[in-house]
């Protein structure tokens, strides 16, 4: 079993087997905010803090019947016990955060999640009415503001979709070009149809340009950055020619959109088409925009 699997099953386990749905988000939020590694990344979400992929593991536990869950709440079925199979350091959070948290209402610990990380709380659909002006305002403080328009790019290598998902907002990036020729992914979150659900619920527009992407079978037997640089020499000669109309569609999604970003799968873009897409981009007419890899 994913160790972080163990840590949802002790969580519970510490709280009498179960929570409410809501209180499990919060308290597993303030979990990873004391450990050094996190087992879950989190977003701004409707509630607050939210993390898709602890809700992800808790619908596998579901169907493994490890635990079992209601409209409202999650409940440990297993037996063993897990907060015992926990690292020393991480057994002692746990119980810090029952003897914190332990007597508290969910009401309670919401709000005071988004007292102490206003920035969870941009998203939430309730923050307004659980806090006071001046709390609220904090709340307020924390909303990303662009103010310049801006061609990104990124890539979702070695990260988790939440913490990816973090970095749409935080750089108040408007629409996500996905430039995939195959928008499909084995990692959780990032095949197309999820990932454009994910980013319209946080008010995120999602298109797919699969004509500017890079054939599958071109990607294969790249080992040096010799290989890559062949690849996008080929690329800019080849793909690059003939989608002019798809690039003068991105420059005009810029206008429209001011902060855009294209995404693929490489987190340094000097292994990614993307770069070479964006560099064409900007040699179009109109172009007077910044670039910026992130």
């Amino acid at each position: 079993m994913f160790y972080r699997r163990k840590v949802i099953l002790a969580l519970l386990q510490i709280f009498n087997d179960e929570l409410d749905k809501i209180h499990f988000q919060k308290l597993l939020f303030l979990f990873t905010k004391k450990q050094k590694k996190t087992v879950y990344d989190f977003i701004p979400y409707k509630f607050g803090c939210f993390s898709y992929s602890a809700y992800a593991d808790v619908n596998a536990m579901v169907k493994r019947e490890f635990l079992t869950e209601t409209d409202t709440k999650i409940i440990k079925k297993d037996p063993i016990d897990y907060i015992e199979q926990l690292k020393k350091e991480d057994e002692e959070i746990l119980r810090q955060i029952k003897s914190e948290y332990g007597n508290k209402s969910v009401s309670a610990v919401l709000k005071q999640t988004y007292i102490e990380y206003p920035y969870y709380a941009i998203k939430s659909e309730v923050a307004e009415e659980r806090l006071s002006y001046k709390e609220f305002e904090r709340v307020k403080e924390a909303i990303p503001h662009g103010n310049r328009t801006t061609l990104f790019t990124l890539g979702y290598e070695g990260i988790s979709i939440e913490a990816y998902l973090n970095k749409l907002i935080k750089n108040d990036i408007k629409l996500l070009i996905d430039v995939r020729k195959n928008a499909q992914s084995m990692k959780y979150g990032f095949s197309k149809s999820r990932l454009k659900n994910y980013c319209e619920s946080l008010g995120i527009d999602y298109i797919h340009i699969p004509e500017v992407g890079i054939e599958t079978n071109k990607r294969v037997k790249l080992e040096t950055f010799e290989d890559y640089q062949k690849l996008f020499e080929d690329y800019k000669r080849s793909n690059l020619l003939r989608t002019v109309e798809q690039q003068k569609t991105i420059l005009n999604l810029l206008s429209k959109y001011e902060r855009i970003a294209l995404t693929c799968f490489e987190a340094n873009p000097d292994y990614c088409h993307r770069k070479h897409l964006a560099e064409s981009v900007s040699g179009l007419p109109g172009f007077n925009f910044e670039i910026k890899h992130i």
